[in-house]
């Protein structure tokens, strides 16, 4: 049995006894008035709504109380390994929804989970065991909720539960009971790998929720990156949200090109183009415009752009697509042929502008540049200004860089583009001229500096910037919530015959080959790794993550404070407030408060809105590199504020697989 009531009762308690503490140092008054008249409201999707917004209406917790939180339940998902039985370990980056009073989540090896919202209590498991031999990646970022308005009330699968899987299926369930939908797919199952070309274990498969919208389940997926040029194609499809019939796809080809089903290598049916950018984030949409916005990756592979031949005309954009035929409304580039890994990983998330020409329908796309593009979402064409900038050029033989890239003007960037020998950082001058050493030895001519065999540093890097967490909309106050890394990188292009020979090398000594990446069909592999000290502390200055607020109306930065501690950083376990990178996004609330976790120390933390203070953190038991999630489920109850706390393995947090919700006492 799984820690239920006992556990968050004791936790409760335990935790009520250091709010009290809390209370009386900072001199509030130990006994908190909960107001029970303001709104209730779920969270009836990832990012809160089909906007993406991760913005509540909820006012029971404030600026004034928000100290008093304590842990009202834990759960436990029992899902969860450290590398033992996986390559590299799960990472629980979910964000669960709420809708009436019954929760949904999913774990990293795809169990759908449904919990009583106020209590913790399981109501039902689905385990889709899902085929995790040779996997990489082991997420699932969150499920779907849809209704069949036109069935009976207590119709099997009336309420359905949307879960993709990292081995490429759609599942889809009865909210009530978590048993698969049988008039769905295959007996409650799609299978999306079907006509991609996909043979190599965990290259391809889902880790973001499908977006639901006009009777249509609209997904795209992962694709591995830096495998090989024919990696599977990044396909999106929408699919009858009852029967799980194929509507339409968009194969993302260049405009003129079009591609004709064949037979792979295997002499299975391969319906869609190889190598085309895939949209492995989170998708929006607007259903009084009857659009889809995707946010897409790379051509494969990543670093190598020479035989692509216009391949990437969609790579590193987000695109609106006609939610009833797939077609492309419009596309908007934020990367002109990609050769840097810095694909879109943010929602796109929709919010009204307000400006001097009145009300604009807008959208936001956050990029792993810093850069925040606001867009007309009816047009994609941006709000403020965007200049195409020169940007070096060079490289690799036979490749044509863009000679210039787009930047936008307001708002400003919020990550650093210098970065030189003179910014090198460190505890001591011993680690400080090490960084300086190795900053010497690369490339650095911008955040475009053309990959190369010698290496180039990346700033930002792969990892951002913004990634997957995206923003947060507060609309009363017209601010726009984003958390991002700062943390160089170092990348360098392994010639083929230099990588044949090291993986040879290994199989000769029986040991494992070197941790670099093929790209095969190219001329190059290529490695990459964070630029660090021999503490194993970043290179580039701090802060090395931060939160900022932006105006919605002016574009103009409102504040910016440090976001993490070195507190889980070994080698120095002081909680030194010098930012780390994050994963994982804010939310924010209508009584003016942020909450995000996302840092490396292991903590939730409350933000006011107005301000950037710090108003209150707790503790977790694992990594919080997920989403928070708020809701009040009834007129007499609490509010509650949850986060999935299991770690990243790839960022090296603590790993675990508990589900903590917070309230007040």
């Amino acid at each position: 049995m799984r820690r239920r009531g006992a556990e968050a009762k004791g936790a409760a308690t335990c935790l009520g006894c250091v709010a009290t503490f809390v209370l009386a140092l900072c001199g509030c008054s130990e006994n908190v008035v909960i107001d029970h008249a303001g709104p209730v409201a779920n969270w009836r999707a990832y990012g809160a709504d089909i906007h993406g917004t991760r913005y509540s209406v909820l006012t029971q917790i404030t600026p004034e109380n928000v100290a008093a939180l304590e842990i009202a339940w834990t759960y436990h998902t029992g899902d969860f390994d450290s590398g033992e039985e996986t390559l590299a370990g799960t990472s629980f980056q979910n964000t669960p929804i709420v809708l009436g009073d019954t929760m949904y989540l999913c774990t990293p090896r795809n169990k759908a989970i449904a919990l009583d919202a106020e209590t913790g209590e399981e109501r039902w498991v689905f385990d889709a065991e899902a085929d995790t031999e040779g996997m990489f990646i082991l997420a699932c970022r969150g499920v779907s909720h849809w209704v069949d308005e036109h069935a009976a009330p207590n119709a099997i699968c009336r309420e359905r539960i949307f879960m993709g899987t990292v081995d490429a299926r759609m599942i889809a369930l009865d909210a009530t009971t978590g048993r698969p939908c049988a008039d769905f797919g295959e007996a409650g199952s799609i299978d999306l790998s079907a006509g991609i070309g996909n043979r190599m274990p965990g290259e391809y498969g889902v880790t973001s929720p499908p977006l639901v919208m006009n009777g249509l389940l609209v997904t795209g997926a992962m694709v591995l990156d830096n495998i090989r040029v024919d990696a599977p194609g990044g396909v999106v499809r929408a699919y009858d949200v009852r029967t799980g019939a194929l509507r339409w796809s968009w194969d993302p080809l260049p405009p003129g090109q079009m591609f004709i089903e064949t037979v792979d290598e295997y002499g299975e049916p391969l319906r869609y183009r190889r190598g085309t950018a895939n949209a492995w984030s989170l998708l929006s949409g607007d259903p009084e415009l009857g659009l889809v916005f995707v946010p897409t990756g790379n051509t494969a592979p990543d670093y190598y752009g020479v035989i692509r031949d216009g391949l990437d005309y969609y790579s590193s954009s987000v695109v609106a697509l006609d939610v009833q035929s797939g077609e492309v409304v419009w596309r908007f580039q934020t990367v002109h042929h990609d050769v840097w890994d810095y694909d879109v990983p943010a929602q796109p998330v929709l919010f009204e502008h307000v400006g001097e020409q009145g009300h604009t329908p807008a959208l936001v796309q956050a990029t792993k540049l810093g850069h925040l593009f606001f867009l007309d979402r009816r047009s994609g064409e941006p709000i403020f200004p965007v200049e195409e900038r020169p940007v070096p050029r060079g490289g690799l033989e036979g490749d044509l860089l863009s000679p210039t890239q787009p930047f936008p003007t307001r708002p400003a960037p919020i990550h650093p583009a210098s970065f030189d020998v003179d910014d090198a950082w460190g505890i001591t001058p011993w680690d400080r001229a090490h960084c300086r050493k190795q900053i010497e030895a690369l490339d650095f001519a911008g955040i475009f500096t053309p990959p190369s065999e010698r290496g180039w540093i990346q700033y930002p890097s792969y990892f951002g910037g913004t990634n997957w967490g995206s923003v947060s909309i507060d609309p009363e106050r017209g601010l726009l919530i984003t958390n991002t890394s700062r943390m160089a990188a170092e990348l360098r292009l392994i010639p083929r015959a230099e990588f044949d020979a090291g993986v040879e090398e290994a199989a000769r000594r029986g040991g494992a080959p070197p941790p670099w990446e093929p790209q095969a069909g190219t001329p190059f592999a290529m490695t990459r790794s964070f630029l660090l000290s021999p503490w194993g502390l970043p290179c580039s200055p701090p802060p090395w993550g931060t939160l900022v607020a932006i105006d919605l109306s002016s574009g103009e930065l409102r504040w910016e404070v440090p976001l993490g501690t070195t507190r889980d950083l070994a080698p120095v376990p002081i909680p030194l407030p010098l930012g780390t990178p994050s994963q994982g996004g804010p939310i924010a609330t209508a009584s003016g408060l942020v909450f995000i976790a996302g840092a490396m120390d292991d903590y939730l933390r409350a933000f006011d809105v107005t301000t950037g203070e710090e108003l209150w953190r707790a503790r977790l038991p694992a990594g919080g590199q997920a989403t928070p999630m708020t809701y009040r489920v009834s007129p007499g109850g609490r509010q509650y504020v949850v986060i999935a706390a299991g770690g990243h393995s790839m960022m090296g947090t603590k790993l675990g697989d508990a589900v903590v919700a917070f309230a007040l006492p």
